[in-house]
């Protein structure tokens, strides 16, 4: 007779279920319309996040509260969340023509709007993408509240700790905080997260502003509070979906709309029938890498464009920025601030009316038909399906666009290296799913050598968000045969939809080329290199800058000539 096999599952199959189940969850509890995130309807997401252990939300299963995971979510949530009992999702409804005023958090681009003290309102219109992001920023918020209310409450009476008591003294007085009066609150608020005052005291200003320089200690006070509330009077906080965001939801409303806006201006300015050149990149990268230094190299004396570029980068250099774009728009741009709830602004430049031997690629071959390029502000997870889907869509049913190339220049997690590197993918593929998408990269790793930047090659993930990303996961994607060399969110939605456009609905030419470079935010599978960890700062400028002048060299026909100094020199650092 046989022995039975027992059959364990790794760390990293279990991780793959964790995700699929909150992928599942999530759209169940959206299509009921509600859900109590502590109560019996939250428990899927919970038990899910805890055992996922996503490496962004650090010490989440644990007893202490997790500081990086909490100021990385609280800079994507709208200021005033933590005081609200109810948040209700909402599609773009009408609130912009209300007297409530836009809260827009200051790392997610979203408008939100207090609707009294206990609500919260968050208009969802990025598609799913964003839904799975704050449904699980909150669900991570709520765990931490919880854990919170575990060391105050004393006893089932509702008798609360010293610390509690001193600590809500502290948030109920009016006036700023004196530095005695700040230490002392931080001293009980480290005894309340199970942290030292140390910890507290590294990480209390970023969490404030100008305006509200002790905010740290109001997130910690009102996520406490409520989860004591809670416990004590059962009074549970409840998420809920608009019916008009259940109905609006994957039909692709913003996206549309955006789409016939940009046809629109294309058409009006004669450019709907020229060659025409999409780039998914930030709103100045490419305006700067044509215009900038030419315009500013007086003013940067024997600088290098590089030096240029990162001075434009910083936040002092407003006005600089402005003269740029000033410049721009006398010269062929065309801005389109986005009107339509995508959060995507776009700027149409038009070839022929620029004149190249003023610009960084003085050498430019654009040609008798004198190519447009379109460039669109980054998408978020699935929205990158919906708007490249609509954009490269017929105009009005008849008319065909000649779209010659899609470039696709973005921040990824990078699984061998570190920040500020370049990776170039070969392949994406739909984590969660059997969906593969190989393509020809335009761009090759070759192109970007001799530049002090480490350059990768091979497939990257397309994940369902990057706050749910665990170590073990991630090592089997990067070590076994898939060979994964980084993670990101829009990859494969957009290949999808350059796929479906080229090759079945033939709306776009079969031959449509296509670029994808990324530059690594973060390494998830290295401690302290997580995005929990902080941003880039001016590390992200260089990558970012070869990244764009890679692909303006092909769309101009440079064959590949470096048009720009991006070589730092002594002088520069001095």
């Amino acid at each position: 007779m046989k022995e039975t096999k027992h059959i364990s599952r790794s760390r990293a199959q279990e991780s793959s279920a964790a995700i699929e189940k909150m992928y599942i969850t999530m759209r169940h509890l959206f299509n009921r319309g509600f859900y109590k995130p502590m109560g019996v309807s939250g428990d899927s997401l919970r038990e899910s996040l805890l055992a996922l252990r996503p490496e962004i939300y650090g010490n989440i299963a644990e007893e202490k509260v997790e500081l990086n995971g909490l100021l990385y979510v609280i800079e994507r949530l709208p200021i005033g969340i933590e005081q609200c009992r109810f948040i209700n999702l909402t599609s773009d409804e009408g609130y912009s023509k209300s007297h409530f005023q836009p809260i827009v958090p200051p790392k997610r681009r979203r408008n939100c709007y207090r609707i009294d003290e206990e609500q919260m309102n968050v208009e969802i219109t990025r598609g799913r993408s964003d839904i799975y992001d704050i449904l699980t920023h909150l669900t991570f918020i709520f765990i931490e509240s919880h854990k919170i209310k575990n060391r105050v409450l004393i006893d089932d009476g509702g008798e609360v700790s010293r610390d509690w008591l001193k600590l809500e003294q502290a948030i109920l007085q009016t006036k700023k905080l004196s530095q005695i009066e700040k230490e002392k609150a931080i001293s009980h608020a480290a005894n309340i997260l199970a942290r030292t005052f140390e910890e507290v005291l590294d990480i209390y200003d970023a969490f404030g502003s100008e305006n509200a320089p002790d905010r740290f200690l109001h997130v910690i006070y009102w996520l406490g509070k409520l989860a004591i509330e809670e416990m004590m009077d059962n009074n549970k906080r409840t998420i809920t979906f608009s019916p008009v965001l259940r109905e609006r939801l994957g039909h692709h409303i913003h996206g549309e709309i955006w789409a016939t806006n940009i046809k629109e201006v294309l058409k009006a300015n004669n450019l709907l029938k020229r060659p025409i050149h999409i780039i998914s990149a930030n709103m100045h990268s490419v305006m700067n890498s044509i215009f900038a230094t030419p315009l500013l190299k007086t003013k940067f004396k024997d600088k290098s464009d590089f030096f240029i570029y990162e001075e434009l980068s910083k936040s002092a250099a407003k006005d600089t920025r402005s003269l740029v774009e000033e410049l721009a728009l006398k010269n062929g741009m065309i801005s389109l601030p986005d009107a339509s709830g995508t959060n995507i602004d776009v700027q149409i430049f038009d070839t022929a009316k620029i004149d190249w031997s003023k610009t960084a690629f003085a050498y430019a071959n654009v040609g008798e038909e004198k190519p447009v390029i379109i460039v669109m502000d980054y998408a978020f997870g699935e929205q990158a399906y919906e708007t490249i889907d609509e954009l490269l869509k017929p105009y009005k049913k008849e008319t065909l666009l000649n779209v010659k190339s899609v470039s696709i220049m973005g921040k990824a997690g990078i699984l061998e290296g570190g920040k500020g590197d370049i990776m170039i993918p070969s392949a994406h593929i739909n984590e969660g799913t059997a969906d593969n998408y190989f393509f020809e990269n335009e761009l090759t790793g070759a192109m970007f050598e001799g530049n002090d930047i480490a350059v990768f090659e091979g497939a990257m993930v397309t994940v369902l968000g990057t706050s749910l990303q665990n170590r073990d996961l991630l090592k089997f994607f990067h070590e076994s045969t898939w060979g994964v060399i980084g993670l990101e969110m829009e990859g494969s939605y957009y290949q999808k939809a350059i796929q479906s456009a080229s090759k079945i609905r033939k709306s776009v030419p079969q031959d449509i080329k296509v670029r994808y470079a990324y530059y690594a935010s973060d390494n998830p599978l290295e401690t302290g290199s997580t995005l929990a960890s902080g941003g880039l700062g001016t590390t992200g400028v260089k990558p970012t800058y070869l990244i764009t002048i890679k692909i303006l060299e092909q769309i101009l026909n440079l064959n590949n000539q470096l048009g720009v100094n991006l070589i730092s020199t002594e002088k520069d650092k001095s």
